[in-house]
């Protein structure tokens, strides 16, 4: 059974992120399962850090886009959803391609949320583990 409350395609994450930080990095939003959502981005000039290598904070960045879309989208009409907390660990470097991370809930609250992210390379091979807390803004 799917965890979606409010309308959601692959259309309308890409029409949501136009001219946002996702957008600048190239991050697209692939796949939409019963309770998950996939999106990647790119290794690239964009994306790395003065060594070659994927920037970290482009990791969060990826990790706290899918987990926020999640929680948005998982929660009733008129809902919304903010960070509190996230954290990363980064397992191991990219140098190319794309990462690919994918979003779960871990829990999902009526005030709170919480949602792990895992990204990996184009082998598989885990590159970052994420989790994301949000809090649930209810309707006024």
């Amino acid at each position: 059974m799917a965890i979606w409350q409010k309308p959601l395609s692959l259309d309308m994450m890409a029409k949501a992120a136009v001219n946002t930080a996702s957008a600048h990095l190239g991050i697209e939003f692939i796949e939409i399962g019963d309770d998950f959502l996939r999106g990647r981005v790119p290794v690239d000039q964009r994306t790395v850090q003065p060594f070659g290598l994927l920037h970290g904070g482009v990791s969060v960045v990826l990790a706290e886009t899918l987990g926020s879309m999640g929680a948005y989208y998982s929660s009733p009409e008129g809902h919304s959803a903010v960070g509190l907390d996230i954290n990363a660990n980064h397992l191991r470097s990219a140098r190319s391609g794309w990462v690919t991370g994918t979003a779960r809930p871990v829990h999902r609250g009526r005030t709170v949320q919480v949602w792990q992210i895992d990204l990996t390379n184009e082998a598989g091979e885990l590159t970052c583990v994420s989790r994301i807390t949000m809090s649930m803004l209810l309707p006024r």
